[in-house]
């Protein structure tokens, strides 16, 4: 082998040769993605420049295109997903990193991990046959009669909407939270532990002093890849949330995303500054995506080069 001092092997070189081709494939097929959007929404950025972001006009018949009802759409109903599903998914990983007995981590784990598979449209047509009627008639009315003072929960109980959308999302982004956040939770170094343990500390005072803050940043990254899933998604979202173009300060009223505009409209856009105005919502949701995805690896790396470090 080249590292210890001998010659290299054929077959070595060409494993090394390939594995940095498909390593360089993937790049190279972001940069493309990346420079097809931004050719095809080229039109719709001459045509409306910054004012797309901030419009809220969406009129395809007399071609008035702006995106703030859909990134207020997305941006609202992943946080509710995430306001919900935040909190369960780190209450499972700490259970089954810290408390849980050890035959019992594997099949809970293998379960919750389990929701990750199954497809998004099966999520869907869950919501709209249970999910949507059960918000119509109990949640919805419920939340309306103990805090309809505030705007959020205020409005028509419908079912479909930005409550039901985000509450799917967090269902769907559970598994995507508490996996990472387990892994990054067993990454910890048992010395922590047993060193609080030592102190005197209780089992939930381990925990809370030792292994969260410690934890902190991967955590973090954990939450940020949910969130990058959430703003992704979309046969589900787009099946609860209503598809209606609108800014209303209720959780209630219907809405829409920057995925589902895309998935409902691309196929009937005749016009090519319609196109060019989908191409640029896809382009600004591509974007955001990555953003958030790189900064959620850069914080679960950071935890892993901690626990390195603190192995050696």
């Amino acid at each position: 082998m080249a590292w210890l001092g001998g010659k290299s092997n054929p077959g070595d070189t060409v494993f090394r040769g390939a594995s940095r081709f498909f390593a360089l494939l993937v790049v190279a097929l972001l940069v493309a993605m990346a420079y097809e959007m931004a050719q095809a929404s080229s039109l719709s950025f001459k045509e409306f420049g910054w004012r797309f972001i901030i419009s809220r006009d969406w009129d395809p018949v007399s071609e008035q295109f702006g995106a703030l009802p859909f990134i207020y759409g997305t941006v609202v109903s992943s946080l509710v997903a995430l306001f919900i599903a935040v909190p369960v998914a780190l209450g499972i990983a700490i259970y089954l990193s810290e408390l849980a007995p050890l035959w019992l981590r594997k099949p809970v784990g293998f379960l919750v991990e389990l929701l990750a598979a199954v497809p998004s449209v099966v999520y869907g047509l869950w919501g709209i046959f249970v999910l949507a009627p059960l918000m119509a008639e109990t949640v919805e009315p419920a939340l309306r009669r103990t805090l309809g003072f505030l705007p959020l929960f205020s409005g028509p109980n419908q079912g479909f909407g930005m409550l039901s959308g985000g509450l799917i999302l967090a269902i769907m982004i559970l598994p995507t939270i508490s996996s990472v956040s387990r892994e990054v939770l067993q990454a910890v170094p048992n010395n922590l532990r047993e060193g609080a343990t030592a102190l005197g500390a209780t089992r939930w005072e381990v925990v809370r002093v030792g292994v969260l803050p410690y934890a902190r940043s991967g955590l973090v990254g954990a939450i940020i890849l949910g969130l990058g899933r959430a703003l992704g998604e979309t046969m589900a979202i787009t099946m609860l949330i209503g598809n209606r173009p609108e800014i209303s300060s209720s959780l209630f009223a219907p809405s829409y995303t920057m995925a589902s505009v895309i998935a409902n409209e691309f196929t009937e856009a005749t016009a090519d500054v319609h196109l060019a105005a989908l191409a640029e919502i896809a382009f600004l949701l591509f974007g955001v995506t990555l953003l958030l995805n790189i900064i959620a690896r850069l914080l679960v790396w950071q935890v892993s080069r901690h626990e390195a470090k603190g192995a050696r």
